[in-house]
C-alpha cells in the first residue's frame, strides 16, 4: 500500500512540474505576443489555456483519489493537501498568461504596449519567467531554500509594478485613458503571476520543513 502510495504522489509530481514549464511557456509566448502584436503566439497561449485546465483537473482527481482509497496522515497527508494547493496556483498563473495573450490579440495588429512601456514590460516577464523556472525546479526536486528565494523575485516584480504606475500617472503621458488602463491591467496580470508562484513556493518550503515561511521568519 505504502509502494502504491508513493508511486501516485509521484504521478501527481510530475503533472505539477507540468503544469509550472506549461504556464512558463505560456507567459514568455504571451510577453512575445504582447510585445511584437503577434497574432500567432497569442493564439497559441489561449488554445495550450485548456491543456493547463486539464491538467488541473488530473491533479484534483488524483488528489481525490489518494484521499479516499489511502487515507493518509502525518507528512503524507501534507504532500497530498499542498499539492492541490499548488495545482490551483498554478492554473491561475496559465489563466493570467491567457489575459496577455487575449490583450495582444485585442490590440492586433498593432502592439497592445507602446514604446515608452515596453522596457518595463520586458523586465517584467523576465521576472515572471525567472519566478516560474524556480517553481519548476523546486517542484522537481523540492527544495525549501530555493523556494524561499521566491520572495526576493516578487520583490524586484513589484518594484517594476511601480515603476509602471509611474509612467502611466506621469503628466506627460501622451497615449490617452484606453492604453493607460491596458497597460494597468497588464502589470497586474504580471504582478499577480509572480504572487501566485510565491504562494506556490511557500507550499514547498512547508511541504519541506512543516512550517510555514512566516513562521520560520518569527522564530530565526
Amino acid at each position: 500500500m505504502r509502494d502504491e502510495f508513493r508511486t501516485d504522489l509521484h504521478i501527481v509530481s510530475q503533472l505539477l512540474v507540468d503544469m509550472a514549464e506549461a504556464v512558463r511557456a505560456a507567459m514568455s509566448k504571451a510577453t512575445k505576443a504582447l510585445l511584437t502584436a503577434d497574432r500567432t503566439a497569442a493564439e497559441a497561449v489561449i488554445a495550450r489555456d485548456a491543456e493547463i485546465n486539464l491538467i488541473h483537473r488530473q491533479v484534483e482527481e488524483r488528489v481525490a483519489d489518494l484521499l479516499a482509497r489511502q487515507a493518509p496522515v502525518a507528512s503524507d497527508l501534507r504532500a497530498v493537501i499542498t499539492a492541490l494547493h499548488i495545482a490551483a496556483d498554478l492554473e491561475r498563473m496559465g489563466d493570467l498568461a491567457d489575459h496577455v495573450a487575449k490583450t495582444a490579440l485585442r490590440r492586433h495588429p498593432s502592439p497592445a504596449v507602446p514604446a515608452e512601456l515596453r522596457g518595463v514590460f520586458t523586465e517584467m516577464a523576465g521576472v515572471a519567467d525567472r519566478i516560474a523556472r524556480k517553481i519548476g525546479a523546486v517542484l522537481s526536486k523540492p527544495d525549501a531554500d530555493l523556494a524561499a528565494e521566491l520572495e526576493s523575485d516578487d520583490d524586484a516584480m513589484d518594484d517594476l509594478h511601480r515603476d509602471l504606475f509611474a509612467i502611466l500617472l506621469s503628466d506627460d503621458w501622451p497615449y490617452g485613458v484606453e492604453t493607460g488602463i491596458d497597460g494597468a491591467l497588464l502589470g497586474r496580470f504580471y504582478e499577480r503571476y509572480a504572487d501566485h508562484a510565491v504562494n506556490a513556493g511557500e507550499r514547498v518550503v512547508y511541504l519541506v520543513t512543516g512550517e510555514f515561511a512566516d513562521e520560520q521568519s518569527t522564530a530565526s
